[in-house]
């Protein structure tokens, strides 16, 4: 397979493989991130994130339209502002439905499936009513167009590379939220002992739909930055929807470093295999993989221990 390749055109091929591997990851975080926060710390099973994703994907369509007719001198900065605006709109449409539906459902995960299930299907509608059935995409600005040629073979895209620094900044920002900051604590006391938090004097229902809208928001700015590798259509998120909970569930539901080890478990191994065989078999091989993981430690990669 590999007589006809010199070493320097097989190093730049693995080199490559690599870089399309990292971008898999990248995509795999931004898109779990958001359902790591409403899954893992709400225990809300979230059937429409992909609906939340694709929303910021329209919202990324529309802005570039807005740009592209009353302010084409700027339109280089609208991928910029769509994310902001992917952001607003999905974390605003999550306080939404947390407040409408979800706080009804807590403490009910099948019913929140089923609910949002339900949910996702009324949004792929409203998209088509309002988009069309025909699926979209938007022109990227110069400034992310071409490559980076790190070698005479090897060129990087360098959309790719702004979705890694997108991915590392945004999760970086998530930790900080989590981890370090007041509000973080606040979730956390949430899902370790609600009750306990309740009678501490935290408002545990504006801890939730915040936590909700935050997740969704996420999953926005997912939509905004999946412009970049696909078009967008009103069924789009369900292509994703799968593979964003096994990259959940296999870090461990609670864990936001285990989310990203499990992202970059999954995705590499995915890329590496693909080189070998097919794309539908290697996605085939990384799912029984990983389901045989799962049988041997259901907690995933990490794992958060409760107090009920």
């Amino acid at each position: 397979m590999f007589a006809d390749y010199s070493s320097s055109e097989l190093m730049a091929i693995f080199a490559m493989q690599g870089f399309a591997g990292l971008s898999l990851f990248s995509i795999f975080v931004l898109m779990a991130l958001g359902l790591a926060i409403i899954f893992g710390q709400m225990g809300v099973i979230n059937m429409a994130h992909g609906e939340f994703m694709i929303l910021g994907a329209y919202m990324t369509y529309l802005t570039s339209h807005v740009f592209e007719s009353l302010m084409p001198g700027l339109y280089g900065a609208y991928f910029i502002v769509a994310m902001v605006v992917a952001f607003v709109a999905a974390g605003a449409l999550g306080a939404l439905v947390e407040w409408a539906l979800i706080k009804r459902l807590y403490h009910r995960p099948l019913d929140t499936l089923l609910a949002t299930w339900g949910l996702s299907l009324i949004l792929q509608q409203c998209y088509r009513s309002i988009f069309g059935a025909r699926e979209v995409g938007v022109t990227l600005p110069d400034w992310l167009m071409g490559s980076v040629a790190l070698t005479d073979m090897i060129e990087i895209p360098i959309n790719g590379l702004f979705v890694m620094v997108l991915t590392l900044l945004i999760a970086a920002g998530v930790y900080y939220l989590m981890y370090r900051s007041n509000w973080g604590g606040q979730v956390r006391a949430v899902v370790q002992n609600r009750p306990m938090a309740g009678a501490v004097g935290i408002n545990t229902e504006k801890v939730d739909r915040a936590t909700f809208a935050l997740g969704c928001g996420i999953a926005g700015v997912a939509g905004s930055a999946f412009t970049m590798i696909g078009s967008t259509g009103p069924t789009s998120g369900q292509l994703y929807i799968v593979d964003t909970f096994l990259v959940v569930v296999f870090g461990g539901a609670s864990s936001l470093l285990g989310t990203i080890a499990s992202a970059f478990t999954i995705s590499q191994a995915q890329s590496t295999m693909e080189f070998f065989l097919s794309g539908s078999m290697a996605k085939v091989l990384t799912l029984l993989v990983v389901v045989g993981i799962l049988m041997l430690r259901p907690q995933g990669l990490f794992s958060l221990k409760i107090r009920r």
